[in-house]
Protein backbone atom coordinates (compact mmCIF):
# COMPACT_ATOMS: atom_id res chain seq x y z
CA UNK A 1 0.00 0.00 0.00
CA UNK A 2 1.60 3.17 -1.24
CA UNK A 3 2.25 5.89 1.42
CA UNK A 4 -0.67 8.29 2.14
CA UNK A 5 -0.93 11.98 1.92
CA UNK A 6 -2.68 11.75 5.42
CA UNK A 7 0.64 10.53 7.29
CA UNK A 8 0.79 11.81 11.23
CA UNK A 9 -1.59 14.09 10.42
CA UNK A 10 -4.42 15.55 12.43
CA UNK A 11 -8.09 14.07 11.59
CA UNK A 12 -10.17 17.04 12.52
CA UNK A 13 -12.43 17.80 9.68
CA UNK A 14 -14.19 16.66 6.99
CA UNK A 15 -13.36 20.13 4.97
CA UNK A 16 -9.80 18.62 5.33
CA UNK A 17 -10.26 15.93 2.48
CA UNK A 18 -9.92 16.30 -1.38
CA UNK A 19 -12.05 13.80 -4.04
CA UNK A 20 -8.70 12.16 -4.00
CA UNK A 21 -8.24 11.78 -0.52
CA UNK A 22 -11.74 9.99 -0.21
CA UNK A 23 -10.61 7.60 -3.32
CA UNK A 24 -7.59 7.06 -1.40
CA UNK A 25 -9.66 6.27 1.88
CA UNK A 26 -12.10 3.97 -0.29
CA UNK A 27 -9.05 2.04 -1.94
CA UNK A 28 -7.24 1.23 1.07
CA UNK A 29 -10.48 -0.08 2.67
CA UNK A 30 -11.46 -2.28 0.08
CA UNK A 31 -7.82 -4.03 0.42
CA UNK A 32 -7.84 -3.83 3.83
CA UNK A 33 -11.41 -5.79 4.30
CA UNK A 34 -9.96 -8.32 1.88
CA UNK A 35 -6.50 -9.04 3.61
CA UNK A 36 -5.86 -12.24 5.53
CA UNK A 37 -6.73 -11.57 9.67
CA UNK A 38 -3.16 -12.80 10.13
CA UNK A 39 -1.47 -9.96 7.87
CA UNK A 40 -3.73 -7.83 9.35
CA UNK A 41 -2.26 -8.07 12.24
CA UNK A 42 1.51 -7.12 11.82
CA UNK A 43 0.30 -3.73 10.49
CA UNK A 44 -0.08 -2.33 14.15
CA UNK A 45 2.74 -3.87 16.02
CA UNK A 46 4.02 -1.88 18.71
CA UNK A 47 1.48 0.63 18.29
CA UNK A 48 -0.23 2.28 21.11
CA UNK A 49 -3.61 4.40 20.25
CA UNK A 50 -5.24 6.19 23.25
CA UNK A 51 -9.45 6.21 23.09
CA UNK A 52 -10.01 9.42 25.33
CA UNK A 53 -14.00 9.91 25.29
CA UNK A 54 -15.66 12.82 27.42
CA UNK A 55 -19.04 11.52 26.16
CA UNK A 56 -20.74 7.91 26.74
CA UNK A 57 -20.03 6.29 23.65
CA UNK A 58 -20.20 2.45 22.29
CA UNK A 59 -19.99 2.27 18.77
CA UNK A 60 -17.36 5.11 17.98
CA UNK A 61 -15.14 4.02 21.19
CA UNK A 62 -15.31 -0.11 20.50
CA UNK A 63 -14.90 0.53 16.54
CA UNK A 64 -11.45 2.28 16.83
CA UNK A 65 -10.52 0.06 19.92
CA UNK A 66 -11.21 -3.04 17.69
CA UNK A 67 -10.06 -1.76 14.72
CA UNK A 68 -6.73 -0.97 16.01
CA UNK A 69 -6.50 -4.71 17.84
CA UNK A 70 -7.48 -6.21 14.28
CA UNK A 71 -4.26 -4.20 13.17
CA UNK A 72 -2.07 -5.74 15.85
CA UNK A 73 -2.33 -2.56 18.18
CA UNK A 74 -2.68 -1.92 21.93
CA UNK A 75 -5.32 0.55 23.17
CA UNK A 76 -5.45 2.63 26.13
CA UNK A 77 -9.27 2.91 26.62
CA UNK A 78 -11.05 5.61 28.68
CA UNK A 79 -14.59 5.78 28.22
CA UNK A 80 -16.07 8.40 30.41
CA UNK A 81 -13.93 10.11 32.43
CA UNK A 82 -15.42 10.47 35.82
CA UNK A 83 -12.66 8.59 37.00
CA UNK A 84 -9.60 9.84 35.22
CA UNK A 85 -8.16 13.07 36.72
CA UNK A 86 -10.53 15.18 34.53
CA UNK A 87 -12.84 14.92 37.48
CA UNK A 88 -9.81 16.71 39.54
CA UNK A 89 -10.07 19.65 37.60
CA UNK A 90 -7.63 18.49 34.74
CA UNK A 91 -8.22 20.86 31.68
CA UNK A 92 -8.44 18.79 28.10
CA UNK A 93 -4.60 20.35 27.12
CA UNK A 94 -2.86 18.96 30.06
CA UNK A 95 -4.63 15.45 29.66
CA UNK A 96 -3.81 15.35 26.13
CA UNK A 97 -0.37 15.98 26.27
CA UNK A 98 -0.26 13.07 29.16
CA UNK A 99 -1.56 10.75 26.96
CA UNK A 100 0.38 11.75 23.62
CA UNK A 101 3.18 10.87 26.31
CA UNK A 102 1.74 7.17 26.59
CA UNK A 103 0.44 6.60 22.84
CA UNK A 104 1.23 7.19 19.23
CA UNK A 105 -1.94 8.87 18.48
CA UNK A 106 -5.24 9.71 20.35
CA UNK A 107 -9.01 9.51 19.28
CA UNK A 108 -10.74 12.06 21.30
CA UNK A 109 -14.73 12.29 21.47
CA UNK A 110 -15.99 16.12 23.86
CA UNK A 111 -18.91 17.48 24.60
CA UNK A 112 -17.46 20.75 23.47
CA UNK A 113 -17.19 21.91 19.90
CA UNK A 114 -14.13 22.77 18.75
CA UNK A 115 -12.51 20.71 21.37
CA UNK A 116 -10.68 18.44 18.67
CA UNK A 117 -8.91 21.52 17.20
CA UNK A 118 -8.23 22.88 20.82
CA UNK A 119 -6.53 19.37 21.73
CA UNK A 120 -4.25 19.45 18.48
CA UNK A 121 -3.07 22.72 18.72
CA UNK A 122 -1.45 21.31 21.76
CA UNK A 123 -0.10 17.93 20.42
CA UNK A 124 2.89 16.81 19.02
CA UNK A 125 1.19 13.59 17.90
CA UNK A 126 -1.82 12.55 15.94
CA UNK A 127 -5.10 13.12 16.99
CA UNK A 128 -8.44 12.08 15.56
CA UNK A 129 -11.94 13.92 16.20
CA UNK A 130 -14.52 11.47 17.03
CA UNK A 131 -17.14 13.82 17.59
CA UNK A 132 -17.09 17.59 19.49
CA UNK A 133 -20.10 18.81 20.60
CA UNK A 134 -22.04 19.80 18.21
CA UNK A 135 -19.69 20.32 15.37
CA UNK A 136 -18.48 17.45 13.79
CA UNK A 137 -17.82 14.02 13.19
CA UNK A 138 -15.76 13.38 10.24
CA UNK A 139 -14.85 9.58 10.27
CA UNK A 140 -18.30 9.05 10.45
CA UNK A 141 -19.14 11.09 7.26
CA UNK A 142 -16.48 8.92 5.64
CA UNK A 143 -17.89 5.94 6.74
CA UNK A 144 -21.08 6.86 5.25
CA UNK A 145 -19.45 8.02 1.59
CA UNK A 146 -17.96 5.04 1.51
CA UNK A 147 -21.43 3.18 2.49
CA UNK A 148 -23.08 5.25 -0.10
CA UNK A 149 -20.27 4.18 -2.75
CA UNK A 150 -20.41 0.60 -1.88
CA UNK A 151 -24.25 0.44 -1.79
CA UNK A 152 -25.21 2.38 -5.05
CA UNK A 153 -22.19 2.77 -7.60
CA UNK A 154 -22.00 6.39 -7.36
CA UNK A 155 -22.43 9.81 -5.64
CA UNK A 156 -22.95 12.07 -8.08
CA UNK A 157 -25.95 12.72 -9.64
CA UNK A 158 -27.71 11.16 -6.22
CA UNK A 159 -30.41 12.76 -4.34
CA UNK A 160 -30.22 12.89 -0.45
CA UNK A 161 -32.41 13.31 2.28
CA UNK A 162 -31.03 14.62 5.63
CA UNK A 163 -33.82 13.66 8.40
CA UNK A 164 -34.59 14.42 12.04
CA UNK A 165 -32.33 16.66 14.28
CA UNK A 166 -30.23 18.54 12.06
CA UNK A 167 -29.04 21.86 14.04
CA UNK A 168 -27.13 19.52 16.78
CA UNK A 169 -26.25 16.12 14.82
CA UNK A 170 -22.66 16.47 14.31
CA UNK A 171 -23.18 13.55 11.98
CA UNK A 172 -25.05 15.50 9.22
CA UNK A 173 -22.91 18.48 9.41
CA UNK A 174 -19.57 16.70 8.69
CA UNK A 175 -21.69 14.40 6.02
CA UNK A 176 -23.30 17.46 4.21
CA UNK A 177 -19.27 19.05 3.72
CA UNK A 178 -17.93 16.25 2.62
CA UNK A 179 -20.83 15.36 -0.13
CA UNK A 180 -20.11 19.28 -0.99
CA UNK A 181 -17.12 16.96 -3.09
CA UNK A 182 -20.04 15.61 -5.34
CA UNK A 183 -22.26 16.49 -7.77
CA UNK A 184 -25.69 16.15 -5.44
CA UNK A 185 -28.72 17.44 -4.50
CA UNK A 186 -29.29 17.90 -0.84
CA UNK A 187 -32.63 17.96 1.11
CA UNK A 188 -33.14 19.06 5.07
CA UNK A 189 -36.31 17.39 6.58
CA UNK A 190 -36.51 18.55 10.02
CA UNK A 191 -38.97 20.59 12.39
CA UNK A 192 -38.17 24.72 12.30
CA UNK A 193 -35.94 24.87 15.51
CA UNK A 194 -34.19 21.37 14.54
CA UNK A 195 -33.05 22.88 11.12
CA UNK A 196 -29.56 23.00 9.51
CA UNK A 197 -27.52 25.37 10.66
CA UNK A 198 -27.09 28.69 8.86
CA UNK A 199 -23.30 27.99 8.95
CA UNK A 200 -23.31 24.79 7.26
CA UNK A 201 -25.93 26.07 4.49
CA UNK A 202 -23.45 28.60 3.65
CA UNK A 203 -20.86 26.84 3.26
CA UNK A 204 -23.07 24.51 0.61
CA UNK A 205 -23.66 27.93 -0.87
CA UNK A 206 -20.17 28.96 -1.42
CA UNK A 207 -19.47 25.42 -2.95
CA UNK A 208 -22.41 25.71 -5.02
CA UNK A 209 -24.17 22.58 -3.54
CA UNK A 210 -28.35 22.83 -4.41
CA UNK A 211 -30.13 22.09 -1.77
CA UNK A 212 -33.48 22.40 0.09
CA UNK A 213 -35.42 22.28 3.36
CA UNK A 214 -39.40 20.63 3.96
CA UNK A 215 -40.90 20.06 7.17
CA UNK A 216 -42.88 16.94 5.53
CA UNK A 217 -40.72 13.63 5.78
CA UNK A 218 -43.45 11.75 3.48
CA UNK A 219 -43.20 14.26 0.55
CA UNK A 220 -39.61 14.26 0.45
CA UNK A 221 -39.04 10.41 -0.08
CA UNK A 222 -40.58 9.33 -3.42
CA UNK A 223 -37.42 10.62 -5.26
CA UNK A 224 -34.76 10.45 -2.84
CA UNK A 225 -31.76 7.23 -3.32
CA UNK A 226 -30.43 7.90 0.27
CA UNK A 227 -32.53 9.40 3.40
CA UNK A 228 -30.38 9.12 6.09
CA UNK A 229 -32.52 9.45 9.29
CA UNK A 230 -30.97 10.61 12.85
CA UNK A 231 -32.40 10.46 16.25
CA UNK A 232 -33.51 13.53 18.20
CA UNK A 233 -30.42 15.12 20.68
CA UNK A 234 -32.41 14.73 23.87
CA UNK A 235 -29.02 14.99 25.91
CA UNK A 236 -28.27 18.65 24.02
CA UNK A 237 -30.68 20.93 25.61
CA UNK A 238 -31.43 24.13 23.93
CA UNK A 239 -31.81 26.11 26.98
CA UNK A 240 -34.85 27.24 25.92
CA UNK A 241 -38.06 25.78 27.40
CA UNK A 242 -40.30 27.09 24.05
CA UNK A 243 -38.23 25.09 22.05
CA UNK A 244 -37.66 21.72 23.84
CA UNK A 245 -40.93 21.72 23.84
CA UNK A 246 -40.98 22.09 20.08
CA UNK A 247 -38.23 19.69 19.16
CA UNK A 248 -40.93 17.25 20.53
CA UNK A 249 -42.50 17.56 17.35
CA UNK A 250 -39.12 16.01 15.87
CA UNK A 251 -41.38 12.70 16.35
CA UNK A 252 -43.79 13.00 13.62
CA UNK A 253 -40.68 12.13 11.80
CA UNK A 254 -40.84 7.82 11.36
CA UNK A 255 -40.12 5.78 8.59
CA UNK A 256 -41.66 2.37 8.57
CA UNK A 257 -42.18 -0.44 6.55
CA UNK A 258 -45.36 0.93 5.28
CA UNK A 259 -44.30 4.29 4.45
CA UNK A 260 -41.45 2.91 2.64
CA UNK A 261 -43.54 0.99 0.52
CA UNK A 262 -45.76 3.58 -0.18
CA UNK A 263 -43.43 6.31 -1.33
CA UNK A 264 -39.71 4.55 -1.78
CA UNK A 265 -38.20 4.13 -4.91
CA UNK A 266 -36.75 0.06 -5.97
CA UNK A 267 -33.16 1.27 -5.75
CA UNK A 268 -32.40 3.37 -2.54
CA UNK A 269 -30.84 3.10 0.98
CA UNK A 270 -31.98 4.03 4.20
CA UNK A 271 -28.76 5.20 6.60
CA UNK A 272 -28.68 6.40 10.39
CA UNK A 273 -25.59 7.02 12.27
CA UNK A 274 -26.94 5.05 15.60
CA UNK A 275 -28.23 5.03 18.40
CA UNK A 276 -31.69 4.57 16.83
CA UNK A 277 -34.76 5.60 19.31
CA UNK A 278 -37.95 5.63 17.65
CA UNK A 279 -37.36 7.54 14.22
CA UNK A 280 -37.16 4.15 12.09
CA UNK A 281 -39.47 1.68 13.30
CA UNK A 282 -38.07 -1.98 13.36
CA UNK A 283 -40.28 -3.21 11.06
CA UNK A 284 -37.73 -1.89 8.27
CA UNK A 285 -34.45 -3.68 9.46
CA UNK A 286 -35.95 -6.54 6.91
CA UNK A 287 -36.12 -4.13 3.79
CA UNK A 288 -33.44 -5.14 1.81
CA UNK A 289 -32.90 -1.03 1.62
CA UNK A 290 -31.86 -1.06 5.03
CA UNK A 291 -28.58 -0.06 5.28
CA UNK A 292 -27.70 0.94 8.56
CA UNK A 293 -26.36 -2.12 10.35
CA UNK A 294 -24.24 -2.60 6.80
CA UNK A 295 -22.95 1.09 7.69
CA UNK A 296 -22.16 0.11 10.95
CA UNK A 297 -19.73 -2.54 9.66
CA UNK A 298 -18.34 -0.44 7.23
CA UNK A 299 -16.91 2.09 10.30
CA UNK A 300 -14.46 -0.37 11.23
CA UNK A 301 -12.91 -1.13 8.22
CA UNK A 302 -12.56 2.65 7.45
CA UNK A 303 -11.15 3.42 11.14
CA UNK A 304 -8.55 0.64 9.96
CA UNK A 305 -7.93 2.32 6.66
CA UNK A 306 -7.45 5.78 8.47
CA UNK A 307 -4.87 4.60 11.54
CA UNK A 308 -2.70 2.60 9.00
CA UNK A 309 -2.54 5.83 7.16
CA UNK A 310 -2.15 8.36 9.92
CA UNK A 311 0.23 5.95 11.39
CA UNK A 312 2.67 5.19 8.14
CA UNK A 313 2.03 1.43 8.31
CA UNK A 314 1.79 -0.45 5.27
Amino acid sequence: MKASRLFQQDILSATQFTRSDLEDISERTLKLREMPRKKRRKLLQDIVITDLFYEPSSRTSSSFESAAKYLGGNVIAINGVEYSSVSKGETLEDTVRTFQSYSDLIVLRHKETGAAERAARVMKKPLINAGDGEGEHPTQALLDIFTITQELGDIDGLTITMVGDLKRGRTVHALAKLLSLYRVRLRFVSPRVLAMPEEIKTYLHEHRVPFEESHSLEASLSDSDVVYMTRTQRERPTGNKADDDAIQSARQFVLNRDLMKRTMKKRMIVMHPFPRNEEIALDVDADPRAAYFRQIENGLYIRMALLTMVLGTN
